[in-house]
C-alpha cells in the first residue's frame, strides 16, 4: 500500500496548533473590500480555528502526516 502524501495545497493554507486545532486565515477578504462592512473587515484580520467537523476532514485527508 502507498503512502498517504499531504496534500501541497494544504500545506500553504492550514496549520495544526499545540492542541490538535486547524488554524486557517480568515475567509473573504480577498476583493471587494468596499462593499464590505467596517465591522466584517475588522473580525476578519488574522487567523480562526476551523470547525470541527471541517477540522477533521483536513486533518484525516489532507494533512495525514502533520
Amino acid at each position: 500500500m502507498p503512502k498517504m502524501k499531504t496534500k501541497s495545497g494544504a500545506k500553504k493554507r492550514f496549520k495544526l496548533t499545540a492542541t490538535g486545532k486547524v488554524k486557517v486565515a480568515q475567509a473573504g477578504k480577498r476583493h471587494g473590500m468596499i462593499k464590505r462592512t467596517t465591522k466584517f473587515v475588522r473580525n476578519a484580520r488574522g487567523t480562526t480555528v476551523l470547525a470541527e467537523a471541517d477540522a477533521n476532514i483536513v486533518k484525516k485527508y489532507f494533512l495525514p502526516n502533520a
